[in-house]
């Protein structure tokens, strides 16, 4: 016989939705909310983390904060400038592996 299931998942209260636009993941965000991007990186030794925005570094400020060693990039009070192509590479003794997203920002 065969045994057919469905499962249906749904999130809640979430104002991020991830899309996948070719190779690069997209994110929406809200103008005023905060945002937490997260570059998954597990290698052993832990790697060195650069968050890049379109190209350039991210400078840390009031709003903008990395977070665990680079792990995360946390934004808050999201404005439009914000939006854009974000890249974080991740770099150890054994190599880099770098991750691309693209957060867009609606009012």
């Amino acid at each position: 016989g065969e045994d057919s299931r469905s499962f249906h998942v749904s999130i809640q209260g979430s104002p991020l939705s991830m899309a996948s636009v070719g190779e690069t993941p997209s994110i929406t965000a809200v103008v005023g909310g905060q945002l937490i991007l997260e570059c998954p990186e597990d290698a052993v030794p832990p790697p060195h983390i650069e968050w890049h925005q379109e190209g350039s570094p991210v400078q840390e400020d009031s709003r903008r904060q990395v977070l665990a060693e680079g792990r995360f990039l946390q934004i808050q009070a999201v404005e439009a400038a914000d939006g854009g192509e974000y890249s974080c590479r991740a770099t150890n003794g054994l190599g880099d592996t770098s991750l691309r997203v693209r957060l867009e920002v609606h009012g």
